[in-house]
């Protein structure tokens, strides 16, 4: 009973942060694993205590979002993590099995051929309204051709590609740390301008109901249906006993081409009659199960915590473990991720731990065995020695450097600036900028320009002789020829990467004295940004530490004038691509994307119904955005067809 009551208190928590407040505080596996004993433990016994996670279906929502209860319970499913038990399961009968994507649940309700609501699942009887920002997700059709009410069930997600571009843009300390965090923080916004950014997807995967339609006993004709009204539906295949083993390995091979995120899969039956005929427990439907993957575990000895300081102060902890081979790869070092989940997990050095790949791709820690906590959360910082401050952001606790003159957050910093796609100066590695600093040579970045006072002691330095130290100089000359939008980018404003830059410069004709004047009100107003970006990009021409350093760097510099090209004419002028793959006769992604640009065109990160064109070598390729573009009918082009159709940029 004690057990039992260590674990309800446990799970709760955990669902708690998971649902209400976009945090996690044990991994997927761990939450199973803690599941999966409540349940024989309440077998064993034949007691349930009130609050079990096993008697109620998620948790109350808390937000200032209206309340809605739904018409019928969405309930959760009963899983399995063996392939057999999916064929024992289905029996003589036909099923599905689709992707289980790891976002947020949505109810959608349409009428007259118009979308009229969207309500989050919430604890399965009450959701949340969020009808504003469904309205503004990247595929999902606000009319259709059907007049009649219709309500369908489908998950909101967040592509990995664009987690990725979003935590750029967010920077460290607002970070989230999955997309199905990010998914859910995202429609839960009281506002819908930071929805219609994020490009939230819908893939609908049950049709309920659908008013005054002779709907099909077949589910998959259904959702047939559901697609020729311009819904995207979840990828699924139709099984019976004798393929769904096959399935579930072409899902399983699937995995790492998948930009969207999954943690297993579904499986329903075929037939809507059979499936009511089977009714439900007071927990699960009777007519479908969930597959999670057999996490492949490896047991290891930690043998160390690295702390990494970033160029924000951020100490991220890093595990390295001794190696172990898992799904085919050697894996010697996980994240931690913060201090929270490193405390959770009662972490030591010597520990004897379980590692797996979440969701076959990502190394975690699942669990400790010996749990010593023995691991200490450093007080001062490796790298320069100065305090350490632990501090609480969204997915936890995180340990920051508190000293701003930091030499692992001046390397960072120097390294961002020079890096290509800010100042460009090449020969100056982060291991280059380190001896820089040792020696006194640079401190801040206006020090770079003034390399050439400390010609004598560079050229006695090991691996430099004349003709690098040259080519240093030249580098460094070179890039006193900037654009404006590049410069403001190698400044690293939180939240400004190169595209928001090139945004601002044009918003305040590349004049750097409008930009430093400029109000939060009038920044915010740039299409594509936002309070956060327009509060930082203000803060940061408002600090007077950066002034100075400003003032001192740009006598040096040559604001290059963007040339304005006329592109009216122009074949790529008004178009929207997306690329993706390895290119060859562009030198990568970046330059065929400063192309398609500079002549009038635009590239995205993902592809929706806006997209022209789809840009890959590979065409046949089943990867998520292939797959999309074909959704979508939009042309795939692999080099040679865009070239031949678009031209290409002059040697």
């Amino acid at each position: 009973m004690e057990r039992m009551k260590e674990l309800v208190a446990l799970l709760n928590e955990a669902a708690e942060a998971y649902y209400q407040k976009d945090t996690e505080i044990m991994s997927n596996q761990q939450y199973d694993a803690l599941y999966d004993e409540l349940v024989q433990l309440e077998a064993e016994t034949g007691m349930v205590l009130a609050n079990s996670p096993t008697q109620n279906v998620g948790y109350t929502v808390l937000s200032n979002l209206q309340k809605i209860r739904h018409e019928s319970p969405i309930l959760s499913l009963d899983k399995t993590k063996d392939p057999l038990k999916l064929q024992s399961f289905l029996g003589d009968k036909k099923g599905i099995l689709s992707w289980k994507l790891d976002g947020l649940t949505i109810v959608l309700k349409y009428s007259g051929g118009e979308l009229v609501q969207a309500i989050t699942r919430g604890n399965g009887e009450i959701g949340e309204d969020v009808t504003h920002n469904a309205r503004v997700f990247a595929n999902l059709p606000l009319k259709i051709a059907f007049d009649g009410e219709l309500v369908l069930r489908g998950e909101g997600v967040i592509s990995y590609s664009e987690f990725q571009r979003i935590n750029e843009e967010l920077g460290e300390g607002d970070a989230y740390k999955n997309p199905r965090n990010l998914c859910s923080g995202t429609v839960r916004q009281l506002n819908s301008e930071i929805a219609a950014k994020r490009n939230v997807q819908f893939f609908a995967f049950t049709l309920v109901s659908a008013e005054g339609k002779e709907l099909s006993d077949s589910k998959t004709e259904n959702m047939q249906w559901l697609t020729s009204l311009g819904f995207t539906v979840v990828e699924s295949k139709v099984v019976t006993g004798d393929t769904i083993l096959d399935a579930v390995e072409y899902f399983r091979e699937h995995i790492e081409g998948n930009d969207i995120a999954s943690d297993g899969l579904v499986l329903t039956f075929d037939s809507i009659s059979y499936s009511q005929s089977l009714g439900r427990t007071a927990k699960f439907p009777k007519d479908s199960i969930a597959f999670k993957w057999a996490d492949e575990m490896a047991e290891t000895t930690l043998r160390e915590i690295e702390w990494n300081t970033s160029r924000t102060g951020l100490m991220n902890p890093i595990a390295v473990f001794d190696p172990v081979e898992l799904e085919g790869s050697t894996v010697s070092r996980a994240s931690v991720h913060n201090v929270s989940i490193l405390e959770e997990l009662a972490l030591g050095i010597g520990d004897t731990i379980k590692v797996y790949k979440a969701n076959m791709i990502i190394p975690q820690i699942a669990e400790n065995l010996t749990r010593s906590a023995s691991a200490e959360i450093p007080a001062h910082c490796f790298v320069c020695g100065g305090e350490t401050e632990v501090r609480s952001l969204r997915d936890g606790k995180a340990l920051y450097c508190t000293n701003p003159s930091c030499q692992a957050q001046r390397v960072q910093t120097l390294s961002h600036f020079v890096s290509r796609d800010a100042m460009n100066m090449e020969g100056l590695s982060e291991e280059t900028l380190k001896k820089f600093l040792e020696k006194g040579f640079i401190n801040q970045y206006p020090d770079l320009f003034r390399l050439e006072e400390h010609k004598d002691a560079i050229l006695e330095m090991d691996g430099f002789g004349e003709k690098s130290y040259t080519n240093l100089i030249a580098s460094v000359e070179k890039a006193k020829d900037v654009y404006l939008a590049n410069f403001i980018y190698a400044l690293g404003i939180n939240h400004v990467g190169l595209r928001n830059a090139k945004l601002l410069c044009k918003s305040f004709d590349n004049d750097l004295e409008k930009i430093k004047a400029a109000e939060t009100e009038e920044l915010a107003a740039i299409e594509g940004f936002g309070e956060i970006i327009a509060h930082s990009i203000h803060q940061y021409f408002h600090d007077e530490q950066h002034l100075a350093l400003l003032a001192d760097a740009l006598p040096y510099l040559r604001f290059r004038v963007e040339e304005v090209q006329d592109t009216s004419q122009s074949p790529l002028n008004g178009l929207t691509f997306v690329v993706t793959g390895d290119l060859e006769q562009f030198a990568n992604r970046k330059e065929l994307a400063a192309y398609i640009e500079a002549n009038g065109g635009k590239v995205t990160g993902s592809v929706t119904k806006k997209t022209n064109f789809l840009i890959n070598n590979d065409v046949h390729s089943t990867s998520s955005k292939n797959k999309k573009a074909q959704e979508l009918g939009i042309p795939i082009l692999d080099e040679n067809a865009f070239v031949e159709r678009f031209g290409k940029k002059e040697e």
